[in-house]
């Protein structure tokens, strides 16, 4: 090799790769971070899973810190990309989930406290409902209210309604 060649700078400069080793460790902070069944929903080899397992057993701040960058020299020969695209799949999902309790919630409290025109209007954007079973819970459900009870009327709204929507 020529000596000009060797003695040009390499095109990533050193900070640019300490970045770049950084972000490895944030994504590799977020795997950690996962419940483990979000964590199988990602294809990841089998030494970054018996590291990401590793660091759950850790408790010093420091062998927590020397870990993750141990994660992040894992994850050089990786997809990071790919685990991203993954990340952002299961992080939709929850929101969705987050979304449709909101709006299962709304629709039992809005029973509840209403008319039976509410019970017309639910029926009407989930005609696969059971009348008599939507009156029956709500029923039991204002009766809880009403006596300041917990028989489970609003619990057994909410899932019905859940079963309804979802």
């Amino acid at each position: 090799m020529p000596e000009s060649e060797k003695s040009q700078p390499d095109p990533h400069s050193k900070t640019k790769r300490k970045n770049e080793m950084l972000d490895l460790q944030k994504l590799g902070k977020t795997l950690i971070d996962l419940p483990a069944s979000e964590l199988a929903k990602i294809p990841l080899p089998e030494n970054l899973l018996d590291a990401i397992h590793l660091a759950h057993t850790l408790k010093s701040h420091e062998a927590i810190r020397r870990h993750l960058q141990y994660i992040g020299k894992i994850m050089r020969d990786l997809d990071a990309e790919s685990i991203q695209v993954a990340l952002k799949k299961i992080k939709f999902h929850k929101e969705q989930r987050a979304v449709q309790f909101h709006k299962t919630e709304e629709w039992r409290d809005q029973l509840i406290s209403g008319d039976d025109e509410l019970v017309e209007k639910f029926l009407e954007q989930h005609p696969q409902g059971d009348r008599q079973k939507l009156r029956l819970l709500i029923r039991k459900a204002k009766h809880d209210r009403a006596n300041n009870k917990n028989t489970g009327g609003e619990t057994g709204l909410f899932k019905y309604l859940r079963e309804l929507i979802g």
